[in-house]
């Protein structure tokens, strides 16, 4: 138990003010990642109310709206999947920036030197991040294709 307490103390309380500041700056990518989570969770909602909107008129295979209905729900799937993607990898992003946040708090508290791998989990954390930020410019492209108004309408020549 003793063994316990010394692994964890802190020499002064500037050496421990300091550490908490070490362990606490990833967590304002933190706060940016959660309201980029926050946007695509809005997003997939979104998606979700206008594919059912679309199978509460959903007309059988003989109708003329129904191959547009068809295309419009196929779109709408596909573009759901990508949102939950978006918000899978945005989330494993978080997780493994909060363990590095951990980890780095123990590793100064406890003296393990383990930085390399701290930054590479960072790294990894970023990467995350950056696949979650493609996969919605993928969703946001895939929305203006949907929302574009098709000729016909326009009475173009």
């Amino acid at each position: 138990m003793d063994q316990i307490e010394d692994l964890f103390r802190v020499s002064s309380l500037p050496n421990l003010a300091h550490t908490i500041q070490l362990a606490l700056a990833p967590v304002f990518l933190l706060n940016g990642i959660a309201a980029i989570l926050n946007m695509l969770t809005g997003r997939l909602s979104r998606i979700v109310d206008r594919a059912r909107a679309i199978e509460l008129v959903f007309t059988p295979a003989g109708d003329p709206a129904h191959a547009r209905q068809v295309a419009d729900l196929r779109l709408l799937d596909r573009r759901m999947w990508v949102v939950n993607n978006a918000i899978f990898t945005g989330t494993a992003s978080a997780v493994v920036l909060c363990v590095v946040v951990a980890f780095m708090f123990i590793a100064r508290l406890a003296g393990f030197g383990f930085a390399r791998t701290l930054a590479a989990m960072f790294a990894v954390s970023l990467l995350l991040l950056i696949a979650s930020l493609l996969l919605f410019l993928v969703e946001v492209r895939m929305a203006v294709q949907a929302i574009r108004i098709r000729d016909e309408l326009l009475e173009r020549r």
